[in-house]
């Protein structure tokens, strides 16, 4: 049986493309939404990139018919562009207490006429905002949010298997650091494993799945990066990615204060500073306000402006080239190529050598980024779209790392199931040009991780 989905703008502005997902089914746009997607048009940046791109579907469709009477989808099913579908003053009175000069309770009283008229239930609102879903609800309009990009994240992909196996293939890997894969072992190019005996389960080893074997990992003196050391076997697990020119797409998921951006800026500084083997270490990260307590505009040129969103990044690197672990105790770290000494400052560092480059998300689209070490910190606050767009922008010669807590989200529109990092880890698992791990343990302090363990 065919259903009626109604969309809201939220939908079409996080998927362009959402009305074209239902198949056989009917969708119904309320034209209140086309005012909305028009007020979003001119905006440069990705919401206004996707208004554009709905109004430009939406006059392709207009050579197939009349919106406002429905044109055929190729899935078998229709849109159409619903005016209004009665009158307002033909609603029930409990919408009287409703403001229908909001657009929400407009797209809201378009599905509850469509629902009224179709007695057998098959019209369901379709938005993700939480509250015109919970009004919905109350009124007795089925509704859902935007189901088909979601991951069920409670699955995700971690990375890391564990296997059991003979004390003979245990010694047979410690003897040959390699070990052939079993038929019945299921892996993931570029997964971790915990081997165990199956005689004696205290005895383990740590191996990657990589060339159709088991390979031992890096030594420990050849995991070090800026002078910073793995602390547990997860961060060791990511540091093996983040050194392995071949793995050119790394993902790193886990709560804060796991070290996910600490080392991926580390091994950036070692593989770009120490060793050039890329041109230049480029950090970015979507700018999003924390509870969307925004600070307006900002003064300054680009780099000034964007001091505050990069100040996280600006003290993993001020610790690293100032005060980490390599540091004399006497001084600090003396870098290739900064011929004033020890470095005081990043900014002055950044300026002096041209080897660091902070950018905002915004500016990434048109460029091509060759021969650099580009790290996508607060990666689950980006949409699949952007995920897409930076993927896309990697040159030859480059690695790109993206790094984030699928279950702190700042995006309105986004959660732990529908963001691009987590959609990101679910569909290239299989590519043997990358690699994932999710991280477990904090390790920033004490506090940190009695932090991250509150509900």
């Amino acid at each position: 049986m065919k259903k009626t989905f109604v969309l809201d703008t939220n939908v079409l502005l996080h998927n362009p493309r959402s009305p074209f997902v239902f198949a056989e089914h009917n969708v119904v746009i309320p034209l209140a939404v086309i005012e909305e997607i028009d007020a979003q048009k001119k905006r440069q940046d990705e919401i206004g990139r996707n208004a554009r791109e709905v109004s430009r579907n939406l006059d392709q469709l207009r050579a197939l018919g009349t919106l406002a009477d429905g044109v055929p989808l190729e899935g078998g099913g229709s849109l159409r562009i619903e005016i209004n579908h009665r009158s307002l003053r033909g609603l029930p009175p409990e919408l009287d207490v409703l403001d229908f000069s909001k657009p929400d309770n407009l797209i809201l009283a378009v599905a509850l006429n469509l629902a009224q008229d179709q007695a057998n239930g098959n019209v369901t609102l379709v938005s993700k905002d939480l509250n015109l879903r919970v009004k919905a609800d109350v009124l007795g309009v089925h509704a859902e949010d935007l189901a088909n990009d979601k991951v069920d994240f409670r699955h995700l992909y971690g990375g890391v298997a564990e296997i059991a196996a003979p004390q003979a293939s245990l010694d047979a890997f410690f003897r040959e650091r390699a070990l052939p894969l079993e038929a019945d072992w299921a892996l993931h190019p570029n997964q971790f494993v915990i081997l165990r005996g199956r005689e004696k389960p205290s005895a383990s080893a740590l191996a990657r799945f990589k060339d159709g074997a088991l390979r031992a990992l890096l030594a420990q003196n050849e995991r070090q990066c800026f002078g910073l050391v793995p602390r547990n076997k997860e961060q060791a697990f990511a540091m093996e990615l983040l050194l392995d020119p071949e793995v050119k797409v790394v993902t790193l998921a886990g709560g804060a204060g796991t070290g996910k951006t600490l080392l991926a800026l580390a091994a950036g500084l070692e593989q770009v500073v120490e060793q050039g083997a890329y041109r230049r270490l480029l950090v970015t990260r979507p700018v999003i306000p924390l509870d969307g307590q925004d600070l307006g505009f900002l003064p300054g040129d680009k780099n000034e402006k964007l001091r505050p969103w990069m100040q996280p990044i600006y003290d993993n690197l001020q610790f690293l080239l100032n005060t980490g672990p390599a540091v004399s105790p006497g001084g600090n770290r003396r870098l290739p190529g900064f011929d004033k000494g020890p470095s005081q400052d990043v900014e002055e560092y950044l300026s002096y050598t041209g080897k660091l480059e902070l950018e905002a998300l915004t500016y990434i689209r048109g460029r091509s980024i060759p021969r650099q070490f580009i790290i996508v910190d607060e990666a689950q606050n980006c949409t699949s779209h952007a995920i897409k767009t930076l993927i896309t922008r990697v040159g030859e010669g480059s690695k790109i790392i993206f790094t984030g807590d699928v279950e702190q989200i700042d995006h309105p529109y986004l959660d732990s199931a529908s963001n691009g990092l987590t959609r990101l880890v679910e569909q290239i698992k299989g590519s043997t040009l990358s690699g994932h791990v999710t991280m477990l343990k904090g390790e920033r302090s004490e506090v940190a991780e009695l932090g991250a363990s509150l509900s």
